[in-house]
């Protein structure tokens, strides 16, 4: 037990330092048989099976999509077919596809798809817009189109081991996808679980009661293992972590909007209470998810 608390928290610091870097290398983690994943923005799962592989997201810009693709070759030498399927829209998790190798089977769910067509080429402009060097990555991006799209549930044998891609509703955003792997109980969150940071939800996304209900799904799933975008893995215990949140927030916040107290300054209640609830999270501004909680 104290190897394995060790190893979560050098992994925990590993994955903090890498999260600030677009560049992705081409180092692995082991995550469960037959999960691995590439630590950084974002986290990129590659599930391995006997016949074939699948990878979740693609780092941001083809160079990224690229390096993924010689890491799977690595991984899984004799595979003759290769997977691809993004957690959501946003540009580091599918504006990589183009440096992934022909042949490449897409898959998605078709509420994420709508917002690819709808938003994708903005988002692309507006990563980047954030500075040169991921101006540079996103230069070739092309939005490719699946080749499979699903509505609520796609299954893929990938020889020995099946991955569920599961969309259960709007979280951080409508077309949040999950991907469940199978015999490992592997969760490969996306956005929808993540070890202690505070949720966002963006744009036109889910709302916290969506939110709520996604996760009481993803709840029946009973993962052993979790492996989120922008956080460390971790166990199971991070769904109900993740739900315990989210609840706990909304309550605060509806107390204080039954009250009369303006959203900002509900923020600023709860971002110094819940600083101190949570005293181990990173960080904790909650002003965006209050502002989702009022809405609502």
């Amino acid at each position: 037990m104290k190897t394995k608390l060790l190893f979560l928290a050098a992994l925990a610091a590993a994955t903090a330092s890498a999260q600030t870097q677009p560049v992705l290398g081409e180092e692995t983690v082991k995550v469960s048989d037959n999960v691995w994943a590439i630590m950084g923005f974002p986290n990129i799962g590659i599930v391995v099976g006997n016949r074939a592989t699948l990878v979740v997201d693609t780092g941001l810009g083809p160079a990224n999509g690229a390096t993924i693709a010689r890491v799977v070759a690595k991984l899984a030498p004799d595979n003759q077919k290769l997977f691809l399927t993004t957690t959501h829209f946003h540009p580091e998790h599918a504006a990589g596809a183009a440096g992934f190798p022909r042949g490449t089977i897409l898959i998605r769910n078709s509420v994420q798809q709508q917002e690819m067509e709808l938003h994708g080429k903005e988002m692309v402009e507006m990563f980047a817009n954030r500075s040169a060097q991921w101006k540079e990555l996103l230069a070739n991006a092309t939005l490719r189109t699946p080749d499979i799209t699903f509505d609520t549930e796609a299954k893929i044998d990938l020889g020995g081991v099946t991955a569920r891609l599961l969309w259960f509703g709007g979280a951080h955003t409508k077309g949040d996808e999950l991907t469940f792997v199978a015999p490992d109980r592997t969760l490969i969150s996306g956005d929808v679980v993540q070890n202690k940071v505070v949720p966002n939800i963006f744009g036109d996304g889910g709302t916290p009661s969506s939110w709520l209900t996604v996760l009481e799904k993803v709840a029946a799933l009973n993962a052993l293992h979790v492996l989120p975008d922008h956080s460390a893995p971790g166990d199971g215990s991070m769904v109900t972590a993740e739900k315990k949140f989210i609840s706990d927030l909304r309550n605060n916040a509806l107390e204080l909007k039954k009250k009369g107290v303006p959203a900002d300054d509900a923020a600023k209640q709860l971002t110094t209470k819940f600083k101190a609830k949570y005293s181990d999270w990173p960080s904790m501004n909650v002003t965006g998810f209050v502002r989702s909680i009022y809405a609502e």
